[in-house]
């Protein structure tokens, strides 16, 4: 359904008093109507940031209803408490790049949550280092990039590859980056020009079960909890901000392969949840941390 007169604002500033008051009232003065706002003061806990953070989601008055013009109307009040406010037109869905590599249940996931409806934005193409899901790109009439990383795994032979992944980044405006189990750890250069819109999932053991299979390493040791993390990708491998979690109670009767199917579900589910916060203009950084209004 086209909603052309409705937007979401986001800002993030020094906590201060008076703020909820100065964005409503300037929306009111304005002639817009609230329809949804959430807010959340990081300032009670030891280490909180002080800053105050918030989403609101609106409709404005058609001779309002463009992102330029609410964003010199909201010059003053951006200027009084130093915020950084955006606003994002409802109706201009992100433009979203899928990356995999060979395990595609996170891929299937997304295309199908996609297709029916369940994530509001506009997949742009899928890249791969295998040429394993071509074939499930081409039914959802997507572009495949195969781009191999021929000659090793050299930090050269990835820094070239990752360039060739940017360049389509910038020919297609892409909004947000999926790491759909994109199995290749990926350089600081291409984690900085990606920052904040980047996500990627993995399981919940790291630490504690790093390298291969790790649901067979779990299942070696007899774990009753198994888990899904989604994160944005920084340079500390795995380490990124975290926008999701969740996690599955398996037991002893359930064998490895058992174990993995359920992680799996686990996986989809997180990565989809954050992917779709995302794309809803639903999570704001925090230093380290993120802000989800939900």
């Amino acid at each position: 359904m086209s909603r052309p007169h409705e937007f979401i604002l986001t800002l993030s500033c020094p906590d201060a008093k008076g703020i909820v008051h100065s964005v409503s009232g300037l929306l009111y003065q304005a002639g817009c109507n609230i329809i949804d706002s959430q807010q959340f003061g990081d300032v009670q806990d030891e280490g909180a940031t002080g800053l105050f953070f918030m989403r609101v989601h609106f409709e404005a008055p058609e001779h309002l209803a463009s992102v330029d013009t609410l964003d010199k109307l909201f010059g003053h009040v951006r200027a009084q408490f130093t915020m950084d406010a955006r606003f994002h037109a409802v109706d201009e869905r992100p433009r979203v790049l899928l990356m995999v590599s060979q395990h595609g249940h996170c891929l299937n996931d997304l295309l199908f949550r996609w297709k029916s409806g369940q994530l509001p934005m506009d997949i742009r193409a899928i890249v791969s280092n295998h040429t394993t899901f071509a074939d499930l790109a081409a039914s959802y009439g997507l572009p495949f990039h195969h781009l191999p990383l021929a000659g090793g795994s050299s930090a050269e032979v990835k820094r070239a590859q990752e360039r060739q992944v940017e360049a389509i980044v910038e020919a297609e405006q892409i909004d947000l980056v999926v790491l759909a189990r994109y199995m290749q750890i990926l350089s600081q250069e291409f984690c900085q020009a990606l920052r904040g819109r980047a996500i990627n999932i993995h399981h919940s053991f790291l630490p504690s079960f790093k390298g291969a299979k790790p649901y067979y390493q779990a299942h070696t040791r007899g774990v009753k909890l198994i888990g899904a993390t989604a994160h944005y990708v920084t340079p500390d491998l795995d380490e990124g901000p975290i926008i999701e979690q969740d996690v599955a109670r398996v037991d002893h009767s359930l064998s490895a392969e058992d174990l993995t199917a359920v992680g799996r579900d686990v996986e989809c589910v997180v990565l989809a949840r954050a992917v779709r916060w995302h794309v809803e203009r639903r999570v704001l950084m925090n230093g380290h941390r993120t802000v989800v209004f939900r």
